[in-house]
């Protein structure tokens, strides 16, 4: 399939989609180190029952990279200008990953904008905080590290590929389908303002998300929707009560681990996401 791209000035930016297909609005959000290019595999099947829009974040790909709004409900409202710029007032939501913690935020600001949603190998970004010990720590290093204002930037500079690649060798089960997108990748995040952007996303996590989704949870907010959670068997969420968790943020959540596979679930089992996608969106 050949995929499209487009432009629209959304929010103050300029972000960067690829649409296809026709239909109800399902709109696909990467993580890092991606862009919307991890779609690539699942966007065919979904297209022939949704319009499919997989944009580039705020501060990703080619959409543009501010120095501010990297807060998740900044990025929520990105993509919810677009979906509104694209004609629709409702939408399924897929995250993986950062993308995930951007539906979230999403569902829980626009409660009635999103019919469904889904998020992959992930839990929420309170529940990874309350939850921090010597273990969570070792296995998510990288959010301690990311959160450093200059150093992340200094020290990954001219080094882009072998600091991407660390993570997309440890991070996957079936290792081809990530390989062969190394490239598009590395070339996303070689870009003036990639490396800082990415970083900036995780450095929102702490104060900025973590403290909306405190004042969310102690007014009692959680998704209303229906919510799908998979994570990827032999990952790092596998290692977790990851249901359990989002049980405790969704009124009607399912969910399961997807065997043989990483955290890059799109890529590495995308057959397997899709059955469990589709059943859950007939549902």
């Amino acid at each position: 399939m050949e995929f499209h791209g487009f432009t629209a000035r959304v929010n103050g930016i300029r972000m960067h989609y690829v649409a296809a297909g026709a239909g109800p609005l399902l709109v696909l959000l990467h993580g890092w180190p991606q862009t919307w290019y991890c779609w690539r595999k699942v966007i065919p099947a979904l297209a022939e029952q949704y319009t499919v829009v997989a944009p580039d974040l705020r501060g990703y790909g080619l959409t543009d990279k501010p120095a501010s709004g990297y807060d998740k409900r900044t990025m929520a409202a990105d993509v919810r200008a677009l979906a509104h710029y694209l004609g629709f007032d409702r939408t399924v939501l897929v995250g993986h990953d950062r993308g995930a913690r951007v539906a979230h935020r999403y569902g829980l600001d626009h409660p009635d904008d999103v019919e469904r949603l889904v998020v992959l190998d992930v839990i929420p970004t309170r529940a990874m905080w309350d939850r921090l010990d010597l273990a969570l720590a070792r296995g998510f290093w990288h959010w301690l590290f990311h959160l450093q204002p200059d150093l992340p930037e200094l020290l990954v500079a001219g080094r882009v590929e072998t600091y991407l690649r660390y993570f997309f060798e440890r991070w996957t089960y079936n290792r081809p389908p990530v390989e062969e997108a190394v490239a598009e990748y590395v070339r996303a995040f070689s870009r003036p303002g990639a490396l800082r952007s990415g970083f900036d996303d995780y450095r929102a996590s702490f104060p900025d998300d973590f403290d909306l989704d405190e004042a969310s949870a102690q007014a009692g907010e959680k998704l209303r929707m229906p919510v799908l959670a998979l994570w990827g068997g032999t990952g790092l969420v596998g290692t977790l009560p990851a249901l359990d968790i989002w049980r405790q943020y969704a009124d009607d959540v399912r969910g399961e681990s997807i065997p043989e596979c990483g955290h890059f679930l799109p890529e590495e089992r995308p057959d397997a996401v899709l059955d469990r996608l589709l059943d859950f969106l007939k549902a």
